[in-house]
């Protein structure tokens, strides 16, 4: 298990690799990463069971699943986590680019953003040298930033949805 740590604000949040034991709080962050305007309102929690969103971490632990978290140090709970997961053939999900590449999912709960914990996580993600990485986000999602700042370019855009995907070409 890898073990990593995040100094915020004088605060140290500890990084460790995500494990079937985090489920739960895996749902709770594909959640978090629908991503929301400020002129919409959320959707009701019960979308994210949908099949088409349910396959980014249903069952998570699957061979090729690979993660981490963010802790909290003052009360011990998950903050924050970043995954990938191939979702291939005819479990394709919304930023397929190929067979190789498995999608990104990443998300931090609302009180923590903004922090630099998002940004840890994916220094934590692209340590372990994952190959190839590509995901779904929306035109107007502020994170495109983020993502571009970590060298994923877009790929294909379309109906206010990006495509972006980075080959490391470690595979």
């Amino acid at each position: 298990m890898i073990k990593l740590a995040l100094f915020v604000n004088g605060m140290t949040y500890p990084i460790r690799s995500l494990t079937p034991a985090d489920q739960s709080f895996l749902w709770e962050m594909l959640y978090q990463a629908l991503y929301v305007s400020a002129d919409q309102t959320p959707p009701p929690r019960e979308m994210i069971f949908q099949p088409d969103l349910a396959r980014y971490v249903q069952d998570w632990g699957r061979s090729g699943d690979r993660g981490f978290v963010a802790i909290d140090p003052s009360t011990g709970q998950p903050i924050g986590a970043v995954w990938l997961r191939f979702l291939i053939g005819d479990n394709k999900g919304y930023g397929y680019v190929n067979e190789a590449t498995p999608e990104l999912g990443i998300a931090v709960l609302p009180a923590y953003r903004g922090q630099g914990i998002g940004t840890a996580l994916l220094n934590a993600l692209m340590a372990s040298k994952p190959g190839a990485i590509s995901l779904s986000v929306a035109v107007d999602n502020p994170a495109v930033r983020l993502y571009q700042r970590f060298g994923l370019t877009i790929v294909q855009e379309s109906h206010g949805t990006l495509i972006l995907s980075r080959d490391f070409g470690l595979n």
